[in-house]
């Protein structure tokens, strides 16, 4: 916003003394290659090589209005391109922390079914030596079935998140 108003301002001042050539001590304003001083036409009254001068000098300011504007314009444009360079880094940087989002996810996810299934296979092999020795009620064994019941559905549920 700075810019834009330091452009307009800079802009308005070169189109308000643009055309005003000082020659002699007197001010000449020049428009469509007529001269007038104090708002009166004398490009007809000046000699020669004072409208030749006078002329150049306005072709000349004219000139560097026009680099200025273009100059001006080449700022907007780099600006512009600024902006959308730090838009589209924005852009960059919010997919890659999806991304990593996703992946941490992913990697919890396959923590818990490792977790899942180790629980599964170390309580069934507790349950089936308990079994073996014979150290289970009935009562114990519905327990355990029920446990075991328990942690093969933790494990679908975390096969199902990956």
């Amino acid at each position: 916003m700075k810019y834009r108003i330091l452009i307009f301002i800079f802009m308005f001042s070169s189109f308000l003394f643009a055309q005003d050539i000082e020659k002699d001590g007197k001010i000449y304003q020049v428009k469509n290659e007529r001269i007038f001083l104090d708002g009166k036409d004398v490009t007809e009254t000046l000699n020669l090589e004072d409208k030749t001068t006078i002329l150049k000098k306005a072709s000349i300011a004219s000139e560097k209005i026009a680099q200025n504007k273009q100059a001006l314009k080449d700022a907007e444009k780099l600006e512009k391109e600024k902006q959308k360079a730090e838009k589209a880094q924005k852009k960059a940087e919010k997919a890659q922390k999806k991304a990593e989002k996703a992946l941490k996810q992913q990697q919890k996810a396959q923590s818990r079914l490792d977790k899942a299934t180790k629980k599964l296979e170390s309580s069934q092999k507790k349950f089936e030596k308990l079994k073996r020795k014979g150290k289970l009620s009935p009562q114990d064994e519905a327990k355990w079935l029920e446990r075991l019941e328990g942690y093969q559905k933790d494990v679908e549920r975390a096969k199902k998140k990956i």
